[in-house]
């Protein structure tokens, strides 16, 4: 699975991230590091993750429902290809469950 071109670079970044999630300044750490739009790009990926997980959506309604691309669909919809399904039903749950609220 492909995860970074750089790993050193990534773990760095994931450890810095664990770091601020544990003395709760995750949000102004991705504030830094994120601007406005890769902040939407990013719940823009969820929605289509979760959209992708329920599985009675088709990728074109998905398109539709979020106003994005196909090629970006299809993208989400690769990567989940690539992720063991116990961590995809995971992640379902986690959606399911904020979706809920």
């Amino acid at each position: 699975m492909y995860i970074s071109r750089n790993m050193e670079q990534w773990t760095q970044f994931i450890e810095t991230l664990q770091a601020a999630f544990e003395q709760g300044k995750a949000q102004d750490f991705l504030t830094l590091l994120l601007t406005a739009d890769e902040r939407d790009a990013v719940g823009l990926r969820l929605q289509i993750v979760a959209q992708l997980l329920d599985k009675n959506i088709p990728q074109r309604e998905i398109q539709q429902n979020l106003n994005t691309s196909a090629a970006t669909i299809t993208r989400g919809s690769n990567m989940l290809k690539l992720m063991d399904q116990d961590f995809l039903d995971w992640v379902k749950a986690q959606v399911d469950e904020k979706t809920a609220r």
